[in-house]
């Protein structure tokens, strides 16, 4: 998984192990995903996943931040179920500045 172009889990296991830590940040986290959800099949094992998001996060000492952006993903039908093999979520950012 990456987040903004960073590498944040590198598999499986470490994002097992590393999303119960992030979790104990925070008190509540509200993910509303966009009307534009895309799923588009590339194989019958294999499909690509697009959609806006806009997610609510109140963390640990009770303060509020929301953020917008895209996630994209590369899901795959394994052992029966669909998983996401990659996926990255991008925060809508300001465009650059020109100097």
């Amino acid at each position: 998984m990456a987040v903004d172009g960073q590498v944040a889990f590198a598999d499986g296991a470490s994002a097992a192990s590393g999303i119960p830590q992030v979790a104990r940040q925070f008190q509540h986290i509200e993910l509303d995903w966009g009307s534009d959800l895309r799923v588009d099949p590339l194989t019958p094992q294999l499909a690509v996943v697009g959609a806006h998001w806009h997610e609510v996060q109140i963390n640990a000492a009770g303060k509020r931040a929301e953020e917008s952006g895209y996630f994209s993903g590369v899901a795959e039908l394994r052992d029966g179920r669909w998983q996401f093999r990659d996926a990255h979520w991008s925060e809508a950012a300001p465009p650059p500045v020109f100097r």
